[in-house]
Protein backbone atom coordinates (compact mmCIF):
# COMPACT_ATOMS: atom_id res chain seq x y z
CA UNK A 1 0.00 0.00 0.00
CA UNK A 2 2.74 2.42 0.61
CA UNK A 3 4.52 1.46 -2.29
CA UNK A 4 1.33 2.32 -4.23
CA UNK A 5 1.05 5.48 -2.36
CA UNK A 6 4.49 6.88 -3.14
CA UNK A 7 4.13 5.60 -7.02
CA UNK A 8 1.38 7.53 -7.03
CA UNK A 9 2.68 10.62 -5.59
CA UNK A 10 5.15 10.40 -7.38
CA UNK A 11 3.46 10.27 -11.16
CA UNK A 12 1.50 13.35 -9.26
CA UNK A 13 4.54 15.40 -8.94
CA UNK A 14 5.13 14.40 -12.72
CA UNK A 15 1.87 15.20 -13.75
CA UNK A 16 2.20 18.54 -11.47
CA UNK A 17 5.03 19.92 -12.85
CA UNK A 18 4.43 19.13 -16.79
CA UNK A 19 1.50 21.40 -15.58
CA UNK A 20 3.09 24.13 -14.51
CA UNK A 21 6.04 24.24 -16.99
CA UNK A 22 4.16 23.75 -20.63
CA UNK A 23 2.62 27.26 -20.43
CA UNK A 24 5.54 28.99 -18.89
CA UNK A 25 7.54 27.18 -22.22
CA UNK A 26 4.98 28.34 -24.27
CA UNK A 27 5.15 31.99 -23.74
CA UNK A 28 9.08 31.78 -23.55
CA UNK A 29 8.94 30.61 -27.45
CA UNK A 30 6.30 32.62 -28.47
CA UNK A 31 8.33 35.39 -27.07
CA UNK A 32 11.59 34.76 -28.42
CA UNK A 33 10.51 36.21 -32.07
CA UNK A 34 8.99 39.38 -30.09
CA UNK A 35 12.14 40.60 -27.61
CA UNK A 36 14.71 43.04 -28.51
CA UNK A 37 17.70 44.97 -27.30
CA UNK A 38 16.85 48.76 -26.64
CA UNK A 39 18.98 49.37 -29.19
CA UNK A 40 16.95 47.39 -31.75
CA UNK A 41 13.63 47.33 -30.52
CA UNK A 42 11.22 48.78 -33.38
CA UNK A 43 9.82 52.20 -32.58
CA UNK A 44 6.36 52.06 -31.20
CA UNK A 45 4.24 55.20 -30.09
CA UNK A 46 3.90 54.07 -26.57
CA UNK A 47 6.28 52.06 -23.92
CA UNK A 48 4.32 50.19 -21.01
CA UNK A 49 5.96 50.02 -18.12
CA UNK A 50 4.49 47.17 -15.37
CA UNK A 51 4.33 47.74 -11.75
CA UNK A 52 6.91 45.92 -9.01
CA UNK A 53 6.17 46.97 -5.93
CA UNK A 54 6.98 49.62 -3.26
CA UNK A 55 8.90 49.58 -0.27
CA UNK A 56 7.98 50.37 2.86
CA UNK A 57 8.22 54.46 1.98
CA UNK A 58 6.53 54.22 -0.81
CA UNK A 59 9.07 54.42 -3.49
CA UNK A 60 9.51 51.87 -6.10
CA UNK A 61 11.92 48.85 -5.68
CA UNK A 62 14.94 48.16 -7.29
CA UNK A 63 12.99 46.17 -9.91
CA UNK A 64 10.43 48.70 -10.28
CA UNK A 65 13.32 51.32 -10.68
CA UNK A 66 15.39 49.83 -13.48
CA UNK A 67 11.93 49.06 -15.53
CA UNK A 68 10.84 52.82 -15.18
CA UNK A 69 14.88 53.22 -15.80
CA UNK A 70 14.00 51.61 -19.70
CA UNK A 71 11.35 53.03 -20.16
CA UNK A 72 12.51 56.67 -19.68
CA UNK A 73 16.47 55.58 -22.23
CA UNK A 74 13.58 54.56 -24.81
CA UNK A 75 11.79 57.71 -24.62
CA UNK A 76 15.13 59.35 -24.82
CA UNK A 77 16.58 57.41 -27.10
CA UNK A 78 12.98 58.49 -29.35
CA UNK A 79 11.90 55.10 -29.10
CA UNK A 80 8.26 55.89 -27.71
CA UNK A 81 6.32 58.87 -27.32
CA UNK A 82 4.62 58.28 -24.19
CA UNK A 83 4.86 56.08 -20.92
CA UNK A 84 2.39 54.46 -19.53
CA UNK A 85 3.02 53.68 -16.29
CA UNK A 86 0.69 50.53 -15.17
CA UNK A 87 0.10 50.05 -11.33
CA UNK A 88 -1.51 48.96 -8.43
CA UNK A 89 -3.45 51.54 -6.48
CA UNK A 90 -6.41 49.73 -4.73
CA UNK A 91 -5.51 51.32 -1.56
CA UNK A 92 -5.05 55.41 -0.50
CA UNK A 93 -1.66 54.56 0.65
CA UNK A 94 -0.26 52.35 -2.31
CA UNK A 95 0.23 53.99 -5.12
CA UNK A 96 2.47 52.18 -8.04
CA UNK A 97 2.06 54.41 -10.98
CA UNK A 98 2.59 57.89 -8.99
CA UNK A 99 5.52 56.30 -7.71
CA UNK A 100 6.89 55.48 -10.81
CA UNK A 101 5.73 59.04 -12.62
CA UNK A 102 7.94 60.64 -10.03
CA UNK A 103 11.05 58.48 -10.53
CA UNK A 104 10.52 58.93 -14.43
CA UNK A 105 10.54 62.72 -13.92
CA UNK A 106 13.24 62.72 -11.84
CA UNK A 107 15.10 61.16 -14.76
CA UNK A 108 14.25 63.65 -16.82
CA UNK A 109 11.04 62.54 -18.70
CA UNK A 110 8.59 65.09 -19.46
CA UNK A 111 5.15 64.74 -16.96
CA UNK A 112 2.97 65.47 -20.13
CA UNK A 113 4.16 62.50 -21.45
CA UNK A 114 3.45 59.97 -18.65
CA UNK A 115 0.28 58.78 -18.69
CA UNK A 116 -0.81 56.71 -15.48
CA UNK A 117 -3.01 53.78 -15.34
CA UNK A 118 -4.00 53.20 -11.51
CA UNK A 119 -5.50 49.69 -12.35
CA UNK A 120 -2.96 47.40 -13.66
CA UNK A 121 -3.45 45.16 -11.11
CA UNK A 122 -2.11 42.35 -12.57
CA UNK A 123 -0.34 41.90 -16.04
CA UNK A 124 -3.52 40.45 -17.60
CA UNK A 125 -5.34 43.69 -16.54
CA UNK A 126 -2.57 46.29 -17.91
CA UNK A 127 -2.54 44.72 -21.08
CA UNK A 128 -6.07 44.39 -21.40
CA UNK A 129 -6.87 47.98 -19.76
CA UNK A 130 -3.49 49.21 -22.80
CA UNK A 131 -5.89 48.49 -25.30
CA UNK A 132 -9.87 48.69 -23.87
CA UNK A 133 -9.27 51.77 -21.97
CA UNK A 134 -5.43 53.35 -23.54
CA UNK A 135 -5.93 52.60 -26.88
CA UNK A 136 -3.10 51.21 -27.30
CA UNK A 137 -2.63 49.14 -30.47
CA UNK A 138 0.75 48.75 -30.44
CA UNK A 139 3.37 49.21 -27.97
CA UNK A 140 7.01 48.52 -26.24
CA UNK A 141 6.80 46.62 -23.26
CA UNK A 142 9.27 47.02 -20.12
CA UNK A 143 9.72 44.31 -17.44
CA UNK A 144 12.53 42.11 -16.36
CA UNK A 145 13.36 38.73 -18.02
CA UNK A 146 11.50 36.36 -15.78
CA UNK A 147 8.29 38.01 -16.34
CA UNK A 148 8.46 39.42 -20.08
CA UNK A 149 7.01 36.44 -21.81
CA UNK A 150 4.16 36.31 -19.99
CA UNK A 151 3.69 39.95 -20.44
CA UNK A 152 4.20 39.62 -24.03
CA UNK A 153 2.03 36.96 -24.69
CA UNK A 154 -0.79 38.61 -22.79
CA UNK A 155 -0.58 41.89 -23.97
CA UNK A 156 -0.61 40.02 -27.81
CA UNK A 157 -3.63 37.62 -27.26
CA UNK A 158 -5.40 40.78 -25.58
CA UNK A 159 -4.76 43.02 -28.73
CA UNK A 160 -1.84 44.89 -28.34
CA UNK A 161 1.19 44.46 -31.00
CA UNK A 162 3.47 44.06 -28.01
CA UNK A 163 7.43 43.57 -28.22
CA UNK A 164 9.39 43.43 -25.26
CA UNK A 165 12.52 45.10 -23.67
CA UNK A 166 14.19 43.54 -20.49
CA UNK A 167 14.99 45.97 -17.67
CA UNK A 168 17.68 43.82 -15.88
CA UNK A 169 20.03 46.57 -15.27
CA UNK A 170 21.67 45.23 -12.09
CA UNK A 171 22.46 42.02 -9.88
CA UNK A 172 20.10 40.66 -8.16
CA UNK A 173 20.12 38.28 -5.44
CA UNK A 174 20.17 34.58 -6.54
CA UNK A 175 17.18 34.10 -3.96
CA UNK A 176 15.04 36.65 -5.42
CA UNK A 177 15.23 35.65 -9.23
CA UNK A 178 14.23 31.86 -8.03
CA UNK A 179 11.68 33.23 -5.96
CA UNK A 180 10.26 35.54 -9.51
CA UNK A 181 11.17 32.52 -11.53
CA UNK A 182 9.40 30.00 -9.55
CA UNK A 183 6.42 32.57 -8.97
CA UNK A 184 5.79 32.62 -12.90
CA UNK A 185 5.12 29.12 -13.31
CA UNK A 186 1.80 29.09 -11.47
CA UNK A 187 0.74 32.61 -12.69
CA UNK A 188 2.10 31.93 -16.47
CA UNK A 189 -0.81 29.16 -16.40
CA UNK A 190 -3.54 31.18 -15.01
CA UNK A 191 -2.46 33.59 -17.55
CA UNK A 192 -3.30 31.09 -20.06
CA UNK A 193 -6.30 29.71 -18.64
CA UNK A 194 -7.72 33.58 -18.77
CA UNK A 195 -7.09 34.80 -21.85
CA UNK A 196 -8.27 31.28 -23.69
CA UNK A 197 -11.27 30.03 -21.41
CA UNK A 198 -12.59 32.59 -18.28
CA UNK A 199 -12.27 35.74 -20.16
CA UNK A 200 -12.01 37.70 -16.31
CA UNK A 201 -12.66 41.31 -17.01
CA UNK A 202 -10.47 43.73 -14.90
CA UNK A 203 -11.86 47.09 -13.49
CA UNK A 204 -13.04 49.19 -16.57
CA UNK A 205 -14.04 52.78 -16.84
CA UNK A 206 -14.39 55.64 -20.00
CA UNK A 207 -11.87 55.38 -22.32
CA UNK A 208 -8.91 57.44 -22.35
CA UNK A 209 -6.76 57.25 -25.75
CA UNK A 210 -3.29 58.36 -24.99
CA UNK A 211 -2.53 59.14 -29.25
CA UNK A 212 -5.26 59.98 -31.45
CA UNK A 213 -3.70 57.47 -34.38
CA UNK A 214 -4.15 54.91 -31.92
CA UNK A 215 -8.09 55.29 -31.33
Amino acid sequence: MLIFILKAAFYLGIAGTIVLAVPRLITGIYAMGHTYTEETVPTRSVAIVFGAGLTREGYPTAVLRDRVQVGANLYFAGKVQKLLMSGDNRFVEYNEPEAMRKYAIELGVPDQDIVLDYAGRRTYDTCYRARAIFGISEAILVTQAFHLPRAIYLCNMLGVDGVGVESDLQYYLKRARFFWNLRELPATLSALVEVHITHPLPVLGEPEPILTSQQ
